[in-house]
């Protein structure tokens, strides 16, 4: 039986898209605000008492950049991993989230927009991602760098829940939520 690891599970500063109420989801460009970078800096602060020993990040420009304070901080290399990407919104991305409210069906975790993913896929997704760390551990302790409904979708993970049962509080932009998996 593999032994626990320790996941710092860092969300991404605030970003241009954030800001302006627009639905993100694996839209690759829009960058950190004024406040997302103090957020990413501040985050970083917090990861150093932590002490990671690894760093991964999403590939996408607001995980990234917020990854680059953390390894200015903590000295350490990231490496970035697309599995650590947001949940795709496929034909939705780019629009008011508001207007979605009533276009989205939230009740059902195999719903997906046109080109995008499910809650389930992205269940999925990260299941296997930490199926591979949890094989293959690069550290005891790892910091990565990713978004909301990735958290989300890992904290159900690590909790043994499925799709259906993640949970409904996203994390605030530049936290770091702690998680032990692999027991």
């Amino acid at each position: 039986m593999a032994a626990a690891i320790t996941l710092l599970l860092v969300r991404h500063g605030q970003s241009e898209w954030n800001a302006a109420g627009l639905m993100q989801g694996q839209t690759p460009h829009p960058p950190l605000t004024e406040l997302g970078h103090v957020q990413a800096a501040g985050a970083a602060r917090e990861l150093v008492a932590l002490r990671p020993d690894a760093l991964l990040s999403s590939d996408l420009v607001r995980a990234t950049q917020t990854a680059e304070y953390c390894a200015r901080a903590t000295g350490l290399r990231f490496a970035t991993a697309p599995e650590l990407r947001e949940q795709g919104y496929g034909v939705l991305e780019g629009r008011p989230s508001r207007e979605l409210w009533d276009l989205v069906d939230w009740t059902d975790p195999h719903w997906a927009a046109e080109g995008g993913e499910s809650l389930a896929q992205l269940h999925g997704r990260v299941a296997a991602y930490l199926g591979q760390l949890c094989a293959e551990p690069p550290a005891d302790v790892i910091a990565l760098v990713t978004h909301g409904d990735t958290i989300r979708a890992a904290q159900a993970v690590a909790a043994g829940l499925g799709p259906e049962a993640m949970p409904a509080v996203t994390p605030h932009n530049g936290s770091v939520t702690r998680l032990e998996v692999c027991p």
